[in-house]
């Protein structure tokens, strides 16, 4: 074979093996997205997946789409029950999930689909790892102030309404683990003790599912809780 024919077989050869390259990382890649849902974005959202890379998104996704977020609560196998709208004007409630098997005290709340997603969520990679690693026990209940509210932020007359208006979020207040010992943000944020350490710890572990964290670091009204809501306006406010 004539060198330059030869020249243009090989240069054709390494434009094919060029291109196929890509085809096979991409390929290679799409593989494992589908090995691994939790960071395929397009990977419908199941709650008993691991965190990972496309979690925040699906859970944002499921902020104002009630009939989908409890789809995801049942391909999940949660505990949950569909309760009628309520209410009118700013403080109709049209997305009312109770949490079937969720340790919440003094009751379990109705609140909205995307704020039970995200406290199942919480519960499983933040608050229960943290009460073995930190505690030492398995948490048995936690404490809440509430999740429904006709009001403003902060009680005034003006201003915008409150995620409470519609229960799209939660305070909570404290935790109690299966040995009888209560830790309890009031009493228990400030310091360098375990449990102020397990505190911070589950604190900053919501921020990874809900759209807005507030601690005593933010405020003195918040000095007794944290509060937990999925705002549509914000996203990843942690303080």
């Amino acid at each position: 074979m004539p060198r330059t024919t030869a020249n243009r077989h090989h240069r054709a050869a390494r434009l094919a093996i060029a291109a196929l390259v890509p085809f096979a990382l991409a390929l290679a890649g799409w593989q494992w997205l589908l090995r691994h849902p939790e960071h395929n974005p397009w990977a419908p959202l199941n709650l008993n997946d691991p965190p990972g890379w496309a979690t925040r998104a699906k859970l944002a996704r499921l902020k104002g789409d009630a009939a989908e977020c409890r789809a995801v609560l049942e391909r999940s196998k949660i505990a949950f029950t569909a309760l009628a709208p309520i209410g009118e004007g700013p403080c109709a409630r049209h997305d009312r999930t109770r949490l079937g098997n969720y340790p919440l005290a003094p009751d379990t709340p109705p609140v909205t689909c995307p704020v039970a997603a995200a406290l199942e969520i919480w519960r499983r990679d933040s608050v229960a790892p943290a009460a073995r690693r930190i505690m030492g026990s398995e948490i048995a209940r936690i404490e809440h102030l509430g999740a429904y509210s006709c009001r403003r932020m902060y009680g005034g007359r003006r201003g915008p309404w409150s995620e409470h208006a519609t229960a799209n979020a939660i305070d909570i207040a404290a935790f109690v683990l299966e040995d009888g010992r209560r830790i309890s943000v009031l009493e228990d944020w400030n310091g360098d003790g375990p449990r102020a350490r397990f505190l911070r710890s589950v604190r900053k572990g919501a921020c990874t599912s809900f759209a807005t964290v507030l601690s005593p670091d933010y405020n003195a009204a918040h000095a007794d809780h944290f509060h937990l809501d999925q705002d549509d306006r914000w996203a990843g406010v942690c303080r």
